[in-house]
């Protein structure tokens, strides 16, 4: 059972979306310097259906995404989730930032439309990073079409 730990609005974590980000713990990566260490410990509350609808009916109209932020434990839960939300919101759209660097098998990204892959490691930085071994895609006819750009800056 997946678990999450609190949730925010957010503005960075999907270009041109105001993403509704939960936080999900239990993860089994442990990045040196992970940004949310916490998000590492088993704790928080049950990322259910009943959860899910009650905080996009919290935010309601505020929000234009759900972002799942982490859930590699358990990855298949992380789809019938995704296939939830789009069941009752067919217009939510849906990422998840996986710290892994491929997709598990039989994952079906045809339920989302962002999907964030790679651990973090310092030395290349994070998706603004000309040097990030992440990337950021968007899904577009059962594809993943690499978007990370949208997130780097030229150096000065």
């Amino acid at each position: 059972m997946l678990k999450f730990i609190d949730h925010n609005i957010v503005f960075q974590e999907v270009p041109n979306e105001v993403s509704l980000a939960i936080n999900i713990s239990n993860c089994p990566l442990r990045c040196k310097n992970c940004h949310s260490p916490q998000l590492q410990e088993d704790i928080g509350f049950c990322l259910t259906q009943d959860a899910i609808l009650y905080i996009i009916k919290k935010y309601n109209r505020a929000i234009t995404c759900i972002c799942f932020m982490g859930g590699d434990s358990e990855p298949l839960e992380i789809e019938k989730l995704a296939i939830f939300v789009k069941s009752i919101t067919p217009k939510l759209k849906i990422a998840w930032y996986s710290g892994k660097q491929k997709l598990p098998k039989a994952f079906q990204i045809k339920y989302f439309d962002f999907i964030k892959l790679g651990p973090y490691k310092g030395k290349y930085g994070g998706l603004d990073s000309l040097d990030t071994n992440q990337r950021f895609y968007k899904i577009i006819d059962n594809e993943l079409i690499d978007m990370t750009f949208l997130f780097q800056k030229e150096r000065i």
